[in-house]
């Protein structure tokens, strides 16, 4: 997206095949955002913060030009039409190409930076632990290049919780230049410290530190049709990159998981607005956003398979085929190159590869439902436990509006837990690594070596135990911070470490199998995947066999944690950042709670509609003037993607957006006079008349007002209309106009 304050990179909803002047027709692509009014005419809606896209109109945008491209004559016209067919195939490979080289440079500089926490590597400092002892046996020396700070523990721990605090505040810092004001326009609540707290009247937008966090909740209000100014930015990409490493290698609760698909999704725009045929169609550019994401996770953990299902289950709201089968190959590519730059100097692209020899019984099965009750009991009450904790503790004299310390407080308290624990020193992978060891084939394990004691082993169970609830509770308060961070590793590590724990007491079968169960239930509970988690962790850990305890536990967390809480740990974060977002599923389950939902609860107040209604006379024009001041109360109502319908005699007869009536009046109407009168329906345009019919959407999409909300539901939802005209019952006169933030606000209110 182009960098400028007052300019949002989006595209409107009209083709425009009759207008002459194509320059400008494309400029009008361009979203501007709208002056801010000092005060409120009419109604203000929450989520003003966002603009819009209209699925139905970029389709037919699309159609348009598929039209001029295909119906040409000549061979350069014949090459174009070839090249535009394979113009997605070639966008996503790339993608998928490059999303392989960042996650390679980030997984290295989070090794080398996470191990400065534990020693040095002699003579190449830049070296990992790993790479260290690797460079040392290739010279045919013992690893002794690695130097391990100090000789005691005291001086170790110091100099752990040392550099863990100070990477906290080097990403905490990064993520701090990511702050951006949307172009908010309406009094709202300022959710800039995770939790909703009123705002200044006067406020113009509210914060958002962009690089923070996973970003999935964002990139889902985006994929939804929504737009966020700027959120995937190239500068956004850097310090999303550089402060996943710094973050990752404090050794907090979090991991590189989710913001590597925000990373992704900003790779996807910046490849996609190099084709025409993307950057000027919101909907087609959602569907490479929506193949980058899954290159992102196939990125992250090697598991090309379970990135398109994730994109799928959790991400996407449209996915056809044909998305379905550019996201396959854009997976496979990130997959192919991460294994051919071998970043773990393993050959394979399996992070997690077990194997353990022995096949679980009948019994078995009463455990793997025992662990998917447990990660379903956590997986609820985390959410509510989350939103607590942030309220109090973000809400402290001390840590309110100081984002930095916060992120130094949590740190010093979570790296004094960790380090005591042999289990939980050392990074997330490596941890879910060590507990899911089968001890029958590596007996040098730590894990391994303590199992294989006679004398009760209490010490090494109370480590387990000690681990899981720190784990846990550290996961609580650490997610949130404004630090790039994610929960699948913490949910992976906290459910391992149960499982392992609880398979202590069952000695018929390996208890690293338990630990993969768990790891798996704990994350379906927090994050309510069934499917593509199912496929993730046997791709993780290349045991095929056992896919159906994965699916027992997976899905008993899931119902467990439906019966506590509905919402996931990604709708729990759209929720408190604000972020709207239309889940068509669940809006219909509380629609047909209500009593008597219908469509007339969504039509506006008098006062607003009659700011948005136009009169149009039989003439079919308009003097410019009302439409300049219509214009003027839709900036200072603050309607983004709002815009003006168009009536005679009561009756529907079109609708205009407002980027286009205020690029029609202030760009092509430039020179025009206030008295002029604008043609706004009709073909013949007069002498001295000023045409913006061109502009004109003659075909707008209506529903009765007494139809049941839930067909304003699943129209919103499945067309991704950005607007919806409500007609009166058996007359059909226009009496409502509702835009999708509407339905959104009062689906919001059906929570409560």
């Amino acid at each position: 997206m182009a960098d400028a304050s007052h300019e949002v990179t989006e595209h409107t909803h009209l083709l425009f095949p009759r207008m002459r002047h194509d320059e400008e027709a494309r400029s009008i692509i361009t979203k501007e955002e709208v002056a801010l009014g000092s005060t409120a005419l009419g109604e203000r809606l929450p989520y003003n913060d966002y603009t819009t896209i209209d699925w139905l109109h970029d389709l037919v945008k699309d159609s348009y030009r598929y039209r001029a491209l295909h119906f040409r004559p000549g061979l350069r016209a014949k090459l174009l039409t070839y090249f535009d067919a394979c113009a997605g195939w070639v966008a996503v490979s790339i993608i998928g190409i490059l999303m392989a080289f960042v996650a390679v440079a980030i997984d290295l500089s989070v090794a080398t930076v996470g191990d400065l926490k534990y020693g040095y590597c002699s003579g190449s400092p830049w070296r990992s632990k790993e790479s260290c002892c690797e460079y040392a046996e290739e010279e045919g020396e013992l690893c002794d290049k690695y130097t391990v700070w100090g000789e005691s523990y005291a001086v170790r721990f110091s100099i752990y919780v040392g550099w863990a605090v100070l990477f906290g505040i080097i990403s905490s810092s990064v993520t701090m230049l990511s702050k951006t004001a949307l172009p908010s326009v309406m009094p709202q609540k300022d959710y800039s410290n995770g939790v909703a707290s009123p705002s200044d009247p006067m406020a113009v937008g509210k914060s958002l530190y962009m690089s923070a966090g996973s970003g999935i909740p964002e990139i889902k209000t985006i994929l939804s049709g929504f737009v966020i100014p700027h959120y995937l930015d190239f500068k956004i990409l850097v310090l999303k990159a550089i402060g996943a490493v710094f973050a990752v290698a404090t050794g907090m609760s979090l991991g590189k998981e989710g913001p590597f698909i925000h990373i992704a999704a900003c790779v996807g725009q910046l490849v996609a607005e190099r084709f025409p045929k993307y950057c000027e169609n919101g909907k087609k550019m959602r569907e490479i956003l929506t193949a980058a994401c899954a290159a992102g996770l196939s990125a992250a953990f090697g598991a090309p398979i379970g990135g398109v299902l994730f994109a799928y289950e959790e991400i996407a709201v449209y996915f056809p085929r044909k998305v379905l089968w550019r996201t396959f190959l854009c997976s496979m590519v990130a997959a192919m190159m991460l294994r051919a730059l071998n970043p773990h100097g393993t050959g394979k692209v399996i992070l997690f590869e077990t194997n353990y020899g022995t096949l679980y019984r009948a019994e078995h099965y009463a455990v793997f439902v025992f662990l998917g009750v447990v990660g379903g009991l956590w997986g609820g009450t985390f959410t509510n436990a989350n939103v607590r904790w942030a309220k109090w503790f973000r809400n402290l004299h001390m840590i309110k509006n100081r984002p930095v310390f916060e992120v130094f407080c949590i740190i010093t308290v979570t790296a004094a837990l960790q380090y005591p624990n042999p289990v939980t020193r050392a990074p997330g992978d490596v941890i879910i690594k060590n507990l899911l060891v089968n001890c029958q084939k590596n007996s040098d394990n730590w894990v391994c070596q303590n199992e294989a004691r006679e004398d009760g082993r209490w010490d090494y169970i109370a480590w387990l135990a000690y681990g899981t609830l720190v784990q846990l509770a550290s996961t609580t308060i650490t997610f949130g911070l404004k630090v790039p961070s994610g929960i699948i590793i913490p949910a992976l590590v906290g459910g391992a470490l149960f499982g392992r724990l609880a398979g202590q007491w069952v000695t018929t079968i390996s208890p690293g199998i338990f630990a993969m169960v768990g790891a798996g239930a704990f994350l379906a509970g927090v994050g309510r995947m069934t499917i593509s988690l199912c496929v993730i962790m046997f791709e993780l850990t290349g045991e095929l066999e056992y896919t159906l305890p994965h699916m027992i536990a997976i899905l008993v967390a899931k119902w467990t944690a439906d019966a506590l809480s509905h919402e996931s740990i990604y709708d729990l974060a759209q929720s408190v950042l604000g972020h709207p977002f239309l889940d068509t599923e669940h809006a219909l389950t509380r629609v047909q709670h209500q009593p008597s939902a219908l469509v007339e609860s969504l039509i506006p107040p008098p006062a607003t509609m009659a700011e948005l209604t136009v009169e149009v006379p039989p003439s079919n024009t308009v003097p410019r003037k009302i439409l300049t001041e219509k214009l003027a109360q839709l900036h200072r109502r603050g309607l983004m993607d709002g815009g003006l319908v168009l009536v005679q005699k009561g009756l529907l007869q079109g609708y205009i957006a407002e980027p286009e009536l205020d690029f029609g009046l202030n760009r092509l109407g430039d020179g025009w006079g206030e008295g002029v009168e604008v043609r706004v329906l009709g073909d013949k345009v007069a002498e001295g008349e000023f045409d913006l019919s061109v502009f004109v959407d003659r075909t707008p999409i209506t529903i009765c007002a007494k139809a049941p909300m839930e067909y304003a539901v699943e129209i919103f939802g499945k067309l991704g209309l950005r607007y919806l005209c409500v007609t009166e019952e058996g007359s059909g006169r226009l009496i409502g106009f509702v835009i999708k933030k509407r339905l959104l606000i009062y689906l919001d209110g059906l929570k409560h």
